[in-house]
């Protein structure tokens, strides 16, 4: 009797494994029809660039100019910063050997880009340096919209796959697997939210200055000699200074010449 249980208990585990191991092949096989990810990305791409997306550009613009006004042309590009709501990203000012200087960094709406820059220019004579750029993102922008659809839509299919998981084994795989998928829908999110934020509010950066150096000023011959003068007597005194900070060294010297006299008058002494 005891023999025959035990060919009954070994009979119904044998089942149980065999039940699981056919279970996890179908899973496997349901895992396995998710392999043309690649296919299906160039099959969105595609049909993305058949519908002729909206252009993506990024426009950027940079102007150094001279100003006779550096105070009322910072208060200029100010007002027309909030005139065609742009934000000032940066703004510093600075003094150099001749000239006083003011950098900005203005980011205004794109459709605002050309009337923002043409404001600015109007009063100005010459642009020491006045570039403006397009660079068009619309191929990435698609590419990235393409492969984040077809992310999202793997994610909802090992969603799917995890929720028919039979064993703990399956759940693990499939949970490591959209790990690595929600890594990477998170990680094209953010450049598609960097490119749209450049996108849609251009970069404007702005230098100007003024010259501070005089020129054509000249000196009277009096006043040049009360300079020469004034020059002769500070020198004078930096010299007497400097003597006063080498008086150790006089010191030395003059017990070095005493020391050496007397003994050259001892040997003296001792010849007579």
């Amino acid at each position: 009797m005891k023999f025959v249980s035990a060919l009954l208990f070994l009979f119904f585990l044998a089942c149980g494994q065999s039940g699981d191991t056919g279970n996890f092949e179908v899973a496997e096989s349901k895992m396995g029809n998710f392999e043309p990810e690649a296919d299906y990305i160039e099959e969105t791409i595609v049909a993305e660039k058949n519908e002729a997306p909206e252009q993506k550009i990024i426009k950027t613009a940079r102007l150094a100019f001279e100003t006779q006004k550096p105070d009322e042309t910072h208060q200029k590009i100010l007002q027309l910063a909030q005139e065609y709501k742009g934000i000032i990203q940066n703004d510093n000012s600075g003094k150099g050997y001749n000239r006083i200087f003011r950098n900005m960094t203005v980011r205004v709406p794109s459709e605002n880009f050309q009337k923002f820059i043409d404001a600015i220019s109007e009063g100005v004579d010459y642009f020491d340096q006045r570039d403006i750029s397009r660079q068009d993102v619309t191929e990435e922008f698609v590419d990235l919209e393409a492969r984040l659809k077809a992310k999202r839509e793997l994610e909802k299919r090992y969603l799917e796959l995890l929720s028919q998981a039979k064993n703990v084994k399956e759940m693990l795989e499939i949970e490591r697997e959209l790990s690595n998928i929600r890594e990477e829908i998170e990680a094209k999110q953010g450049r598609l939210q960097y490119l749209q934020n450049r996108v849609s509010m251009s970069t404007v950066n702005i230098e100007f200055y003024k010259l501070t150096s005089e020129t054509g000023i000249t000196q009277s011959y009096g006043q040049k000699m009360l300079n020469s003068l004034k020059g002769g007597w500070d020198g004078i005194s930096i010299f007497f200074l400097g003597l006063l900070y080498l008086w150790p060294l006089f010191l030395i010297a003059i017990v070095a010449i005493i020391v050496i006299r007397r003994l050259l008058k001892k040997r003296r002494n001792k010849k007579l």
